[in-house]
């Protein structure tokens, strides 16, 4: 692989925390890696919300929430930015109705805020030198076609479906907390 000048790993320009909550764009590897990341924290963000809801009694709500979460992550790994804002703009009015203070909140509301930053700065970046050039998508295991070949795939195929549905489940949501407040019954 190394006769290729191609490595098992792509070197990134920062630090794993840096490029969690500041990215920056210095190579095409950084591009992939950001891309990757946003997909990881969207997906991790839904399972986590499917699991929270169905515990709850919620199992439906917690399938819908997922299907928006995972399926804006296959758009942030396709540098969509409307799917990165999506994701933070669910995320916040989750955020906001909760009840107290959650430091976990905070540092998920503060992750797809980076991956709408770094989706924004991706969705720019316009490889003009053989450096710049984005690395080749892996499918050797599992995770890697999950994260490389899956969204390649799904995108261009459900892309016009996920605008109507995030926006209409995000109507739905915004509609669901108005009828709370007009009834005066507690967010949760």
């Amino acid at each position: 692989m190394q006769t290729l000048g191609l490595s098992d790993s792509t070197t990134r320009s920062e630090s794993r925390l840096k490029s969690l909550f500041w990215p920056s764009i210095q190579s095409g590897a950084d591009v992939d890696y950001l891309a990757v990341q946003g997909f990881w924290v969207c997906t991790m963000v839904g399972v986590i919300s499917l699991l929270t809801l169905s515990f709850a009694g919620q199992p439906i709500t917690g399938i819908l929430v997922f299907l928006v979460f995972h399926l804006g992550g296959v758009g942030v790994r396709e540098h969509n930015p409307f799917a990165a804002v999506v994701m933070l703009a669910y995320y916040l009015l989750d955020w906001l109705t909760a009840p107290g203070f959650s430091v976990v909140r905070t540092i998920i509301t503060a992750l797809l805020l980076s991956n709408v930053r770094a989706t924004w700065i991706a969705g720019g970046w316009k490889p003009d030198s053989e450096e710049a050039a984005l690395p080749p998508r892996c499918a050797e295991t599992f995770v890697d076609k999950l994260a490389d070949k899956w969204p390649e795939f799904i995108w261009p195929k459900v892309k016009v479906l996920y605008y109507i549905f995030a926006v209409g489940l995000l109507a739905v949501f915004v509609a669901g907390l108005i009828v709370m407040r007009l009834k005066g019954g507690a967010l949760r």
